[in-house]
């Protein structure tokens, strides 16, 4: 039963007892952050003395500390120090998408190959923006919930390789393979080897209006294959017949496949930037009454296992997600310190041809 400290009535309330600090809080880490202006993960750092971080904000953090009567607990401090193994996968897509996408899927079970059978755990995280993802990652290190990140999908001028040094966290970063910053790039060489070679496979069939689908402009691998589409063009002396930025959303496969083939000189081939979307524009296309690849040619990108089982089969670039992902796992294992062989990823990216794509049409 709970005590009562009212007193009875007439009397005044009983005081605080001596020695001590009645309704006072213990002091938290995030009190420390706010009242040292960082955020929580650098006040874990700056006590710990882990991480890149100057000496004049670990001066700040400890003086922040000191000022509160703040101290990390004995328990907290042992579990940071614990190895989790647990890796983090956060990826950047709404729900719903990442639902639809096998991508995920495939990199997932090349991730889980390499982790499970050494006792390492995958924590998956949804985030719909950097500043949601990169306090996520601040949060986790200074729970000392993870050993380590897998970042997806490379952008340029991306914070999160640096973040991730900054908090002394083990990553890789996927879509980057030639990358020279703090976090090594895991993926196949060449990116736009594979998109070149699709061009190379239409233009061999007659097409000469040939339209590209490219995801969000800010993702290396977006850059470097649209630079290869439009060079392989070039090359043979055509300009794209369009070219189309969008998100990886059903709708908005649908939305610009509708936009495409309704040009006065429509295209008579498409190249998507995933297998999904590229299954979404053959629905597209033949729903506008239009054959594949009779009137429009079709190539997807990751030559995951649904495009083997539409019809027409998918044409597709390869670029073994499943391998990509194993390496990725095993490279980040070895910054963490486990005895792992060598992620060795050879090749580039290559078109397997199958019945979406077909010769050019004749002219009306």
């Amino acid at each position: 039963m709970k005590e009562r400290l009212e007193g009875r009535p007439g009397e005044p309330a009983p005081g605080p007892v001596e020695g001590a600090s009645a309704g006072a809080a213990r002091p938290t880490i995030k009190a420390v952050a706010a009242a040292a202006g960082v955020s929580t993960a650098t006040v874990s750092q700056a006590v710990n003395g882990t991480g890149r971080i100057s000496d004049a904000t670990r001066r700040r953090v400890l003086a922040a500390a000191a000022e509160l009567g703040w101290s990390p607990s004995a328990s907290a401090t042992a579990l940071r120090r614990a190895r989790t193994r647990t890796i983090a996968l956060v990826v950047r897509r709404p729900t719903d998408v990442l639902g639809v996408d096998p991508h995920f899927s495939e990199l997932i079970t090349g991730l889980e190959g390499e982790l499970a059978p050494r006792g390492y755990g995958l924590l998956l995280h949804l985030v719909p923006g950097l500043a949601e993802e990169s306090a996520l990652y601040e949060r986790l290190v200074a729970e000392g919930r993870i050993d380590g990140a897998v970042l997806t999908e490379a952008r340029s001028q991306d914070p999160r390789p640096g973040l991730l040094q900054g908090l002394g966290l083990p990553a890789v970063l996927l879509g980057a393979p030639d990358s020279a910053g703090p976090v090594p790039g895991v993926g196949l060489g060449q990116q736009g080897a594979g998109v070149r070679e699709a061009v190379g496979h239409l233009l061999a069939l007659g097409h000469r209006r040939i339209a590209y689908v490219a995801g969000p402009a800010e993702l290396v691998h977006t850059g470097a294959r649209r630079a290869a589409f439009e060079r392989a063009l070039a090359e043979a002396g055509l300009a794209p017949a369009a070219v189309r930025h969008t998100d990886f959303t059903e709708e908005a496969a649908v939305a610009v496949t509708e936009e495409l083939l309704a040009l006065p000189d429509r295209p008579t081939a498409l190249v998507f930037p995933n297998d999904s979307m590229a299954v979404c524009g053959m629905g597209a296309a033949q729903r506008a009454g239009l054959r594949v690849p009779a009137d429009v040619s079709v190539v997807g990108y990751d030559n995951l296992p649904l495009g083997r089982w539409l019809h027409p089969r998918l044409s597709s670039v390869d670029q073994q997600v499943q391998r990509v992902g194993a390496a990725a796992a095993l490279t980040l294992l070895a910054r963490c310190g486990e005895d792992v062989p060598v992620a060795l990823l050879e090749g580039r990216p290559r078109l397997v041809v199958r019945e979406s794509t077909g010769p050019v049409p004749a002219a009306p």
